[in-house]
Formats: C-alpha cells, structure tokens, sequence
C-alpha cells in the first residue's frame, strides 16, 4: 500500500471542533506493521482534548488525530517484521518507548522520557481506517477474543497495573472509587487477579448498576451513603484493604485514608483538576499505609490476554454505544454530555453510517 493512497481520520482543528478527512495512508517503517482499524475507543484523554485543547503540558497546536484504544488486521509488514504476518487480527499497544534507557531496561518503560504515545501532542492517534505501529507494541488476538475485547485491552491494562502496583493479594477485599471504563475495568482487574471481594463506588446509578453486573461484590453511593459505614455492612466489618481511586475527585482522594484499612493500600489512578489536593498525612503514617501513583501501564498485553482466556469475562459489556468513523463528533459529544447513560463508546473505521 503507497503512501499516494488517501484515508479517512477524524481530525480535531481546534477545541471542540473535529471532522473526518482525507489523509495519506501511513507507511510502515521496516520495524513496522500496517494495521487497518476495525475499532477503537473514546477515552477520556480524548474527550478532554476535543474540549479543552490541552491536558496538563500537551497541547493541541496543529490538526490531531485523537484516539488510542485498538485492535485490528495487519494488511502490510516492514521487511524486519518477524513476530506479526499479514491477516493477523492484533492488539495494539499505543506508546512506543525507546527501549535503550534506564527505564525501559528495568522494564518500566512507561516512565520513559522519549516515549511516542498516541494521541498525546503532537502524535497522531489512530480514530482512522489504517496506522502504522511498530511491530512489538502488537499482540496477536486468540481466536475466541473479539476486535472489540482487544480494543479494550488498552484501558484493562490501567486497571491491571494499578493492581499490580497494590500488590493484590488473594485474601484481599478492594474498593474502586469512579465507575468510568477504567474504574469498571479495574474491578475486572481485580476479580481476574485474584481479590476475594470488590466493592465499587460512583455517583451515577447507572454505571453502578454496571458495575453489580460485571461481578462487583456491592456498590455505594457516595452522596447518600456514609462510605466508611457503608464499607463495614459491605464487608461484615472487615473493611477493605486495598483501595484504587480512578475518578480524580477531590473528595474520593482525600476520603480514601480513611476508608482503607490500617495497613492496607491506596492507588491512584485519576488526575484531579487541580494538582494539590490535601492529605491528611498524620493519618497517613498513623495507619501506615502505602500509596501508590500509576501512569499508563507497562508489561500488561501478554498478561491481559491469558487473564482474559476462559474466565467468562463480560468487559464488552462497558461498551454502551457504537458509531461509524464519519459520525465522529456526535460520538465524541455523547461520551462527553451523557455520561449517566454511557461508559465506553466505540467507533468502526471500516462500517458505513
């Protein structure tokens, strides 16, 4: 396929304003593989672009093709492609790291300082028919595994690693604060990494009800329920002992050392909107707890796909809506305005509106 071919992608010009054009087909580099998008997802990150222009230090300076979360059919391969073949149906894993520094080396690379992440300024995302990605950032698809359980391998593996970095152990209840895609699948994180129970908690009745249906143990409200009490009638006073906190509230951050457990441990995952949100350190070190950041994640494609096999997993139900590629921004506005009736929307490149 020559570069002479055209696609379409949706392009964001500038804040709140983005439509589908005519852009030349990639070309894939001899490290790289051609895949042609059979569908990708609306993250948050997206929707925070087409709104704002900008998410903390990266800004949208020039047209950008949002978009990250894939899965599809590679149709081209460089001439140093050796672990994907042409008909393959892959993951895509959105940010390639250089490989050569300190951080890749230990094997975190999603701390490393030359990282090219999709739909991250100025790096085209992948809300187009076909992109070109460097051949080990993809994953081969088992057979019983959808386009669309592939695309959502990318926000899996948030919760995932925000798992991992709790150091989840067996005989451990958690509690997700935010039921978004990520709180969501954080829950399925857990439940496939071994915890014995997880509680979620979110102001929207829907997305609670959501999260009862993929295997959440119980659900709060927490603009009605007293949580910490709430937590002790969960748990037959247990409490819980790991807490993962996606949703960037000021409230939920702060009220998190005090609905874990003494001892237990907090991730956070959500960015507030602003950067200083109070802690009450005494308390803190009083409990002695472990708090831990996530940022993206490293490691987790291989481990999502074996976790996924045979375990009966219902991620594709956080998938609330579908669209075509050139019905972009009435997709973009529903995840933006209607988030008490969706969670995940997913768009097809390839399917006529």
């Amino acid at each position: 396929m020559s570069q002479s071919k055209m696609m379409a992608a949706a392009v964001l010009d500038k804040p709140m304003s983005i439509g589908v054009k005519q852009v030349p087909v990639p070309e894939p580099k001899p490290d790289e593989a051609l895949i042609q998008v059979y569908c990708i997802g609306i993250c948050g990150s997206d929707v925070h672009y087409y709104e704002h222009g900008r998410i903390g230090r990266y800004e949208v300076k020039e047209p950008l093709i949002l978009g990250h979360e894939l899965a599809g059919i590679v149709v081209q391969t460089g001439d140093q492609v050796t672990n994907v073949s042409v008909g393959d149906r892959v993951a895509v894993e959105p940010g390639v790291t250089c490989g050569r520094c300190a951080y890749c080396k230990s094997g975190r690379y999603n701390l490393c300082p030359d990282v090219v992440f999709m739909a991250t300024p100025p790096v085209d995302g992948a809300w187009a028919e076909y992109v070109a990605v460097r051949s080990d950032f993809l994953f081969k698809l088992p057979d019983e595994m959808s386009f669309e359980e592939g695309a959502l391998l990318e926000p899996l593996s948030v919760g995932l690693h925000a798992v991992r970095r709790g150091g989840i152990r067996p005989e451990d209840r958690v509690l997700v604060l935010g039921l978004g895609p990520i709180g969501l699948l954080a829950i399925e994180a857990a439940k496939l990494s071994g915890a014995s129970q997880v509680y979620g908690s979110d102001v929207v009745e829907f997305r609670r009800d959501l999260a009862t249906r993929i295997g959440a143990a119980g659900v709060i409200n927490p603009l009605s329920d007293d949580v910490p009490e709430r937590l002790r009638e969960l748990t037959g006073g247990e409490g819980v002992d790991l807490i993962i906190e996606t949703s960037g509230n000021a409230g939920a951050i702060e009220g998190s050392i005090d609905y874990v457990n003494r001892g237990g441990r907090i991730v956070f995952v959500g960015l507030p909107t602003k950067d200083a949100i109070p802690v009450d350190i005494g308390a803190l070190v009083d409990a002695e707890l472990d708090v831990y950041g996530v940022f993206r994640y490293a490691n987790t494609y291989p481990a999502a796909i074996r976790l996924l096999q045979n375990n009966g997993s219902r991620i594709r139900d956080i998938i609330t809506h579908e669209f075509p590629l050139d019905r972009i921004q009435e997709a973009v506005e529903l995840a933006r305005t209607q988030k008490d009736t969706s969670v995940k929307v997913m768009i097809y490149p390839g399917r006529p509106s």
